[in-house]
């Protein structure tokens, strides 16, 4: 089974937070670590113990000093996902709706706007997304996300920017995904692996086969995630440091056209580092979490009846 794990962890790898085109109140559960530990993906687990759903943070973030004159009220980012249900990318539509302004991620040149529904242009990455679309049978962010409204602002390099900070900084894509590759070998808990190993075994053999890869895969996704730190390193990536940064530019810059309620939607892997900038870059605090189901990993109601 192995073999399985590393196609996996390879695959969510590179569809959460390595790939190129990743592109109000609070209602749930408050952060409880410190703001440097502020998770942005996790398993929502029942009472049993058993995965119930793959979520993913909305943070929202307000300035230190509330005294001061500030016309800013706060800055929300959203994580992303790029596989996941309709419901949740339909949820992400109407939060788009109660902000100034909302920052989207997407190597592509300056001013780009995705059409409705996604390009019809496949490359690598996109047909990896479709064909995960299609495994899981849910819905694809590019294709559901409605990137057409007026108030959604592109911050994200340009192909030749990305391509000249690679260089800068002696990179490559496939060096970025096989340095994260080792670091997830070095992380390996052979006893936790062994036992998703074999409770995807057992759930494939009791016939539920879709919902048995489902769980795999988001336990994989959560596991990729969490290894940004060891792809960024001291000095951070083009992969996502760069490309933070890039956003932030564009968030100074609707700052200062006056915009009080800004989102930042960017894939999770990029989150912690974000957090990281807007607290020392913008002098902005977490205040609150909201966490947002993006799979639904428990049976559904037709299995329930059986």
């Amino acid at each position: 089974m192995k073999w399985l794990s590393a196609f996996f962890l390879s695959a969510t790898l590179l569809l959460s937070g390595l790939q190129l085109c990743i592109a109000g109140e609070s209602s749930g559960t408050t952060a409880e670590k410190t703001p440097a530990e502020q998770d942005f993906v996790r398993l929502k687990r029942d009472e049993n113990g058993k995965p119930a759903a793959l979520q993913v943070a909305v943070v929202r973030y307000v300035p230190r000093d509330k005294n001061k004159d500030h016309s800013l009220e706060y800055v929300d980012l959203i994580s992303a996902v790029h596989i996941g249900e309709h419901d949740y990318y339909k949820l992400i539509n109407f939060l788009f709706t109660r902000y100034d302004a909302v920052l989207y991620e997407l190597v592509a040149p300056q001013g780009t706007r995705i059409p409705r529904g996604g390009n019809e242009k496949k490359g690598i990455i996109s047909g990896a997304q479709s064909w995960m679309r299609d495994v899981l049978g849910m819905g694809m962010q590019l294709e559901d996300v409605d990137y057409t409204l007026p108030h959604l602002v592109h911050a994200d390099l340009s192909p030749s920017e990305f391509s000249e900070r690679m260089d800068e900084r002696n990179e490559s894509v496939i060096g970025m995904i096989g340095k994260a590759g080792l670091a997830g070998m070095g992380r390996r808990n052979t006893t936790r692996i062994l036992l998703s190993e074999m409770r995807l075994l057992r759930n494939l053999m009791s016939g539920n086969r879709d919902l048995a890869l489902k769980i795999f895969m988001a336990e994989q996704m959560v596991q990729s995630i969490k290894l940004g730190d060891a792809v960024e390193g001291k000095k951070g990536s083009t992969l996502v440091a760069e490309r933070n940064k890039k956003a932030l530019q564009v968030l100074r810059r609707e700052i200062d056209a006056g915009k009080k309620k800004l989102a930042i939607f960017y894939g999770a892997a990029h989150m912690p580092d974000m957090s990281k900038r807007l607290m020392s870059e913008f002098d902005l605090v977490p205040a609150s979490t909201v966490w947002l189901d993006a799979w639904k990993l428990g049976p559904t109601d037709s299995q329930n009846r059986r």
